[in-house]
């Protein structure tokens, strides 16, 4: 929920839908929704169903989502779901022996380690991909990639939208975000999930999700990709560039060309 003051002066409690951008292209409804970060209330009901701290920022009204209106498929992007994918066993988390000089760094700043190593993925790390509809209807794996060319085209946009789902600091030691960008063209819509991790002196993290419509054939695509590496190494490679390094390190867009894919993934879904 979020208030909006009326020409008369008085507030009136808007519900998230109210606020919704849309627009419909051959049977596909494309929708955002963008609301101010959460309140304590919202937040410590999302702590408590969620199992783990939420990040410092978290738009938790948040979305982007695609349905096809006569099969009632649907696929939507928001910030719940993506943090539940975080690991909360600690398991696949950043160990803070990943980078001894990071570690002892740290030690130096809080009393005890424990106030950075949470007993969960303090980075938010999250491989989403989107939550689905109980559609019939499913991905399979499929050997066909997204159509680049198509997408290169100057096709007029006719809808295009950012949306962030959450973003942290990591303690003042970097930043991890997760956002979805979305641009709808006359004959076909490529959306773009991000979640963006730089951890100062260890490591970068990009996990792509994207979802690219036909819209007359009804065939969609969605891949997966995770890139990542070594915090020096990627300055090293920046470095030979002669360009604003600091800046470049903060630019997911010029990180993804050179951070290596650690895994990937492509499926494909028909609607008729």
């Amino acid at each position: 929920m979020t208030t909006e003051s009326t020409p008369n002066g008085t507030n009136t409690t808007l519900r998230p839908a109210d606020v919704d951008n849309s627009i419909t292209r051959h049977g596909f409804k494309i929708t955002t929704r963008k609301l101010p970060i959460l309140k304590a209330g919202p937040i410590e009901e999302m702590t408590s169903m969620l199992g783990i701290t939420p990040p410092e920022m978290i738009f938790g009204d948040n979305l982007a989502s695609i349905t096809h209106e006569a099969t009632g498929w649907a696929i939507e992007f928001n910030a719940f779901d993506g943090l539940d994918m975080v690991d909360k066993t600690g398991e696949a988390m950043l160990k803070v022996a990943y980078s001894r000089e990071w570690q002892r760094n740290r030690e130096t700043v809080h009393e005890g380690i424990k106030e950075v190593v949470k007993p969960f993925d303090w980075s938010y790390t999250t491989a989403y991909k989107g939550t689905a509809s109980t559609s019939p209807v499913h991905f399979s794996p499929t050997s066909t990639p997204i159509p680049l060319e198509l997408l290169r085209r100057p096709d007029p946009i006719l809808f295009f939208d950012e949306v962030m789902l959450y973003e942290d600091e990591l303690a003042d030691n970097g930043t991890a975000m997760l956002s979805c960008k979305i641009r709808v063209m006359p004959t076909r819509l490529l959306l773009l999930c991000r979640f963006f991790m730089r951890l100062d002196n260890v490591l970068f993290r990009i996990r792509d999700t994207r979802v690219y419509v036909e819209f007359e054939s009804g065939e969609i695509i969605r891949e997966y990709t995770a890139r990542e590496e070594e915090f020096e190494k990627v300055r090293e490679k920046l470095a030979l560039t002669r360009e604003d390094v600091p800046a470049l390190m903060r630019d997911p867009n010029k990180l993804s060309e050179i951070l290596p894919i650690v895994d990937r993934s492509l499926e494909s879904v028909k609607l008729t």
